[in-house]
């Protein structure tokens, strides 16, 4: 899958330059280690935390020599020794939670349990400035069910990102009735500056998903029925998919990349 223009953009103007915002990122996941590379390498400075010593070893392994890490940027060309040396610089791996809650934005990137999420939202309300900015990467919980167990609704978001995070432009931005105007315009700033394309959906508590994997949901629910009926196998799936609407990937391989990173172009 080529690097985005636009991720490759925000990695470029970067380089050398600083931001006032700092922010932290509370889980070093696919998801965590991958968005971490992307502010940094927008000259966020970022402080990302697990508490997995393990999970810490390998985001930085490949935010540094994974498939879409710093070196190979360099070796591509998409980013010059420079601008590497500079997002090197600004990005903190460390296991304390305080650490990354101190920060101006803290992104929520736990795994997908709503009784975690929680809790990680009543720590981060307490350990967090009062005018931090609480956003949620969840695929599709309710934002209002986090915003809910805080003292601070008005300043929790959703950004929900897609893997890989450092490529895929995609920032669905999700307020709820409680978010602030201005919250939402820093966010948006933020995603943009980074290289996504934000694109602000209201929070719906009754349905799971959002926007893109309610739609992406269907569309899976569908392969899976053409999988069982013995109309095609998985991996014939992906490939016409790939072949007939140009996607990067099929629908099952999408589901196997977002959960265990991406290796060479996945195939099933």
């Amino acid at each position: 899958m080529p690097e985005s223009k636009p991720a490759q953009a925000g990695a470029q103007r970067a380089a050398g330059e600083r931001s006032e915002v700092r922010i932290g990122i509370i889980g070093a996941g696919v998801m965590g280690g991958g968005i971490a590379q992307s502010t940094v390498a927008a000259g966020y400075p970022t402080v990302c935390t697990d508490i997995a010593p393990k999970a810490l070893d390998a985001a930085k392994q490949d935010a540094e020599s994974g498939r879409f890490g710093l070196a190979g940027a360099v070796a591509r060309g998409k980013l010059g020794a420079a601008g590497a040396d500079a997002a090197r610089a600004r990005i903190t791996w460390t296991p304390k939670f305080e650490e990354a809650a101190a920060c101006d934005l803290v992104i929520e990137c736990v795994p997908e349990r709503l009784d975690v999420k929680l809790r990680v939202f009543r720590e981060l309300d307490r350990a967090a400035p009062p005018g931090a900015i609480l956003a949620s990467n969840t695929s599709g919980f309710p934002i209002a069910a986090m915003a809910g167990v805080t003292t601070r609704p008005e300043r929790v978001i959703g950004w929900h990102w897609a893997s890989p995070a450092y490529v895929m432009r995609f920032a669905e931005i999700v307020v709820t009735a409680d978010t602030a105007p201005a919250v939402r315009d820093r966010v948006c700033e933020v995603a943009a500056r980074c290289g996504k394309h934000p694109v602000v959906v209201k929070d719906q508590p009754m349905a799971w998903g959002f926007v893109a994997n309610r739609v992406y949901g269907a569309m899976l629910r569908e392969a899976a029925r053409v999988v069982e009926e013995g109309v095609a196998t998985h991996e014939q799936v992906n490939q016409l998919m790939v072949d007939c609407f140009r996607w990067p990937v099929g629908p099952f391989a999408m589901v196997k990349g977002a959960g265990s990173g991406w290796g060479d172009r996945e195939k099933s």
